[in-house]
């Protein structure tokens, strides 16, 4: 109310206004337990998420083996635990982004298998590079390893990276050196067919009718994009695609001719 009602009303409005400060109190009072509940509930689901989180992590843990155990020799090359982790890794997050959890018993056993078959398969890949003459020069390793650091703030968060994954920077290096290796093989020697219109238009379709299935079945269909605006990221999906093929047929040839042996 106005400073001015003060000096009109005093008498009648005291009441009021003690009762209007004790609803305004009641009202404050009520939005803080409110929030304070909202809070409270927040810090729960949060707490619940973490420690689902952590049970979770134990379990992909567990399907870790030691990282000086010998899990596979690919033509005399020794594949080690610590190789073969890195790559668990990368086949459970696949898993996971598929909505699928890889610790059940049946997908723990792909998991394994992915992750052997896709060691394997590189380890020949980079044997073939190798063998066709490829090498990475020390300009193009120290390139790539600036490239690298530049995902860093700091030297020192570099470094602590480097200690999370247990490496050396020389290792970093020699990693580095093989991808090159490996990049330079697949670029050169993987050859692919173009993408063609007719495909990049068969894929947009099939997107859509999914799509509409999607709204069908109850779900929020969301706008369809043009196919001339999404056509560029469609034709590098196809390509990737392609190359993942050619690679994968790559790897049974070699297969014919490697002496491996899987040690899990």
């Amino acid at each position: 109310m106005k400073k001015l009602m003060y000096t009109l009303l005093i008498g009648l409005i005291a009441a009021a206004l003690t009762a209007c400060g004790s609803n305004d109190d009641a009202k404050q009072s009520k939005s803080d337990d409110q929030k304070t509940a909202q809070t409270e509930k927040q810090k729960e689901a949060q707490e619940k998420q973490e420690k689902q989180a952590k049970e979770m992590q134990k379990k992909l843990d567990k399907q870790k083996v030691d990282e000086k155990k010998t899990v596979a020799v690919v033509n005399g090359k020794k594949v080690s635990g610590e190789e073969y982790n890195a790559a668990l890794s990368s086949s459970q997050a696949q898993y996971q982004q598929m909505g699928q959890d890889p610790t059940s018993k049946e997908a723990a056993k792909q998991v394994k298998q992915q992750t052997i078959d896709n060691l394997v398969g590189q380890t020949l890949l980079l044997q073939e590079a190798e063998n066709k003459g490829y090498k990475a020069t020390d300009e193009e390793v120290n390139k790539k390893l600036k490239e690298t650091k530049k995902q860093f703030k700091t030297d020192k968060q570099f470094k602590a990276a480097l200690k999370d994954a247990g490496l050396t920077q020389s290792q970093l290096k020699s990693e580095l050196a093989d991808s090159i290796k490996y990049q330079q093989y697949v670029d050169k020697d993987i050859q692919t067919s173009e993408v063609t219109d007719k495909e990049i238009q068969d894929y947009y379709d099939q997107f859509a009718k999914q799509s509409q299935s999607q709204a069908s079945g109850g779900k929020e269909q969301s706008q369809m994009p043009k196919l001339e605006d999404v056509k560029p990221q469609i034709k590098q999906q196809l390509e990737q695609q392609k190359k993942q093929e050619a690679l994968e047929k790559k790897v049974e040839e070699l297969k014919k001719n490697a002496k491996v042996e899987v040690k899990l």
